[in-house]
């Protein structure tokens, strides 16, 4: 069995390789060119092993996975570094000038794009003879509807769409990424009979206002402990050390607690990212920080991609799978739409240009890295096949084709000044 830290050390080498490809000759954002070199690496894969089968290259595949703890790996350890990464860059006066339009998006919105997704889910897998069951088609609608702040800020950025656009983006994401978990959590407990399937509506929604809440108050706490460490200190390298374990600390901590790891670091990483930058932190402190953490993010998200790049190397592929796939890509957009528009709408129904920012919130909805490690974690049962396949498909697509148009988009969309 190959070792984690050998399947590691290949990652990073692959890594490696597809970013310096990508510098020379594609020449696409990092995100979109190692997404594009995965998904390059599984065709090939996929035909080698077609056309020369007794190089027994799945086999070979899945037995290099086996020594991944995916659950652990993924959700418990990429996880707690990229959504605090992402907190660091989101500033919180922006935050507050939208807060209830972000809080409508990530909550309510993630909420029913989930039972939207998982319904038509259901319709599309009994018409193709997938017949995937209503809880595993919820499951699949809580990791796929969380958005990823990832690929998205930078371009934003560049077309310079207004302020408070780029703070909705950023922090519905992230606020998002939280609630999906919990909703993923709660959906897959479900699905398997565990302790939540025989509660009713009114349990299962105090639970996840409990790990929700309890989340907020524990990356808080953390938050503001951190804040009094690194105020006492003028040295970046420890304070790089002391925000690697708030992420890390904060995340598991919450697990133990019985709180949301996700809403516990997000939290944690907003208050170190804007209540300690300027008291706290120098200037070149804050640079090395942010360098730092944006390294790692793209790291993880590398690592990520091509991990359920081999994984989907490694199984079968069925036309029905891959006809799903195809029919929930433009659904899951369909969903979006819906589901912005029902949360989001209702704040502004007097502003200018509501309906351009609305598409710029559906288009600029990538999902990425988060519904990369749930569909991954899922338990090794019949239905993860199709439900891993058509979240493959739909990442695919929404980094290559929305992340490389979604500055066009919105340029169109933007009022000129």
């Amino acid at each position: 069995m190959t070792s984690p830290f050998d399947l590691f050390a290949l990652m990073l080498v692959i890594s490696s390789i597809l970013a310096y490809f990508n510098y020379k000759v594609l020449k696409l954002p990092l995100t979109v060119g190692l997404l594009v070199g995965a998904f390059a690496g599984t065709l090939l894969l996929a035909g080698l092993n077609q056309i020369y089968p007794g190089l027994a290259l799945k086999s070979g595949v899945r037995h290099l996975l086996q020594g991944v703890d995916f659950p652990s790996t993924l959700l418990k350890g990429f996880l707690a570094f990229l959504l605090f990464a992402g907190a660091l860059q989101v500033n919180f006066a922006d935050i507050l000038a939208r807060k209830w339009t972000i809080l409508a998006l990530a909550t309510l919105g993630t909420i029913l794009s989930t039972f939207l997704v998982a319904a038509a889910l259901c319709g599309i897998s009994g018409l193709l003879g997938l017949a995937l069951p209503l809880p595993w088609c919820l499951v699949f609608g809580a990791l796929i509807s969380p958005t990823d702040p990832v690929s998205v800020l930078d371009v934003l950025r560049r077309v310079g769409i207004p302020r408070p656009l780029q703070a909705t983006v950023a922090a519905e994401s992230l606020f998002n990424d939280g609630v999906g978990v919990v909703l993923f959590t709660l959906m897959l407990s479900l699905a398997n009979g565990g302790p939540t399937s025989g509660l009713g509506i009114e349990r299962v929604t105090g639970l996840f206002l409990l790990e929700a809440g309890g989340g907020v108050l524990l990356g808080l706490a953390l938050g503001y402990l951190a804040f009094l460490m690194i105020s006492r200190v003028d040295d970046y390298n420890v304070e790089v050390i002391i925000s690697l374990a708030l992420a890390s600390g904060t995340y598991s901590l919450a697990g133990i607690l019985g709180v949301s790891g996700p809403v516990a670091v997000v939290v944690a990483g907003i208050l170190i990212g804007n209540h300690s930058a300027e008291p706290a932190m120098s200037k070149n402190t804050r640079e090395h920080l942010m360098i730092f953490w944006r390294l790692i993010e793209e790291i993880l998200n590398a690592l990520l991609f091509l991990l359920i790049g081999l994984e989907i190397a490694a199984i079968d592929l069925y036309w029905r799978n891959l006809i799903a796939m195809a029919a929930m890509i433009p659904t899951v957009l369909a969903a979006r739409w819906l589901s912005v528009a029902a949360t989001a709408l209702p704040f502004h129904l007097h502003a200018q240009n509501k309906f351009g920012s609305l598409l710029i919130l559906t288009w600029g909805g990538l999902r990425g890295g988060l519904s990369v490690a749930m569909a991954l974690s899922l338990p090794d049962v019949a239905v993860k096949v199709p439900i891993l396949t058509a979240a493959y498909g739909i990442v695919v697509f929404s980094i290559v084709v929305q992340g490389l148009t979604l500055a066009p988009v919105t340029r169109r969309l933007t009022p000129r000044a």
